[in-house]
């Protein structure tokens, strides 16, 4: 997959977690989060959580073959209507890496979550990830203390963007 062209028309549309393609991409993601921090500061929701009905799961298509994925689920802290939206499970091929995979999948979540009334959204990443910090900061995402049921933790970094 190496060979994704800068231009190569992304087509980002909603794929069941279950399914095989986005699997691949989940066991991907959850390796690489394994390798890089101890299982207390992964944050990591299970494959049955990503297909609630408060979630919303993307894929990226290019040429026909999934090469990134993309979650956002809705949070309501004191139970009442949903309040902001928390991007999880984001993750790009490496081989389709620095195409625009990346920000073409933030922006589509983006979308679903003004198209819900949502203009709030949030993050919990890695500092051993350069790339989506960069990723994240290019989009306008401002680090913030922890938030929801996240603790403090000097692996993990927070993010808030406010939508318009």
């Amino acid at each position: 997959m190496r060979e994704t062209p800068e231009s190569a028309a992304i087509e980002i549309r909603p794929l069941v977690p279950s399914d095989p393609r986005a699997r691949r991409l989940i066991g991907m993601l959850d390796r690489l989060q394994l390798s890089l921090y101890p299982a207390e500061s992964n944050h990591l929701d299970p494959v049955e959580t990503l297909e609630r009905e408060d979630v919303t799961f993307l894929a990226a298509f290019v040429d026909g073959k999934v090469v990134g994925c993309g979650a956002v689920k809705l949070v309501s802290p004191s139970g009442t209507s949903p309040r902001y939206g928390e991007i999880k499970r984001m993750y790009v091929d490496p081989g389709a890496r620095g195409s625009g995979v990346g920000g073409a999948l933030m922006e589509a979540l983006e979308s679903s979550l003004l198209a819900l009334g949502i203009d709030i959204v949030r993050l919990e990443t890695g500092v051993r990830q350069p790339a989506a910090l960069a990723l994240y900061e290019r989009r306008k995402y401002v680090r913030i203390p922890p938030f929801g049921e996240y603790g403090e933790d000097p692996l993990s970094v927070f993010y808030e963007k406010r939508l318009a």
